[in-house]
C-alpha cells in the first residue's frame, strides 16, 4: 500500500475492467457499465486514471461541451484510498485541463446525501445552482447540481 501516494496518467480503455469492481463497490445499482466508459473514451471526452503500480485506485472525467462549459462526469477512488487527497488530485487535473481548454465554467452533480464530496467541491469554489430531482436510479436520489467559473 505504501504511502498512498498514486500517479495519474491518462484513462485508457484497459482500465476499464479495473474500475468496474470499484464502480460495483461505490455506487452499487448505480454504477456505470463497461459500455458507459467504452463510450466516454470514444467520443473523446478527458479521462485520468490514478495508479498505484499497475492497479487503478482512482478515476475521474471530464466533458467538454464547448467553451462555455464542460461538465464533470465523474470521480471515484477505491475506498481503501480514500481520505489521502486522491480526490482532490484528480479534480484539481480535471480543473487544469476545462482551464486549458478554454471553459468558462464547470459544472457537476453529486447525490444530496454525499456531503465529503460537497465539501470538496465547495472548497473549489462550486456552488450550488440547482437541483435534480430523482437523478440517481434506481434510488430515486436527487443530485445537487454545483458550478463554478472559470
Amino acid at each position: 500500500m505504501g504511502d498512498h501516494t498514486a500517479r495519474v496518467e491518462r484513462f485508457r480503455w484497459w482500465h476499464i475492467e479495473e474500475v468496474l469492481p470499484i464502480e460495483e463497490d461505490l455506487f452499487g445499482p448505480e454504477k456505470w457499465s463497461a459500455a458507459m466508459f467504452w463510450n466516454e473514451l470514444a467520443t473523446g471526452q478527458f479521462y485520468l486514471a490514478a495508479l498505484d503500480g499497475d492497479s487503478v485506485v482512482g478515476y475521474a472525467g471530464l466533458s467538454v461541451v464547448d467553451e462555455h462549459e464542460s461538465w464533470v462526469q465523474n470521480i471515484a477512488v477505491r475506498r481503501d484510498f480514500q481520505r489521502h487527497g486522491l480526490g482532490r488530485q484528480l479534480l484539481e487535473a480535471l480543473l487544469a485541463e476545462a482551464a486549458r481548454l478554454g471553459a468558462r465554467k464547470t459544472l457537476l452533480e453529486v447525490a444530496v446525501d454525499n456531503a465529503p464530496a460537497q465539501r470538496l467541491y465547495a472548497s473549489y469554489d462550486f456552488e450550488p445552482v440547482g437541483i435534480r430531482r430523482g437523478y440517481y436510479q434506481p434510488s430515486n436520489t436527487d443530485a445537487l447540481v454545483m458550478m463554478r467559473d472559470a
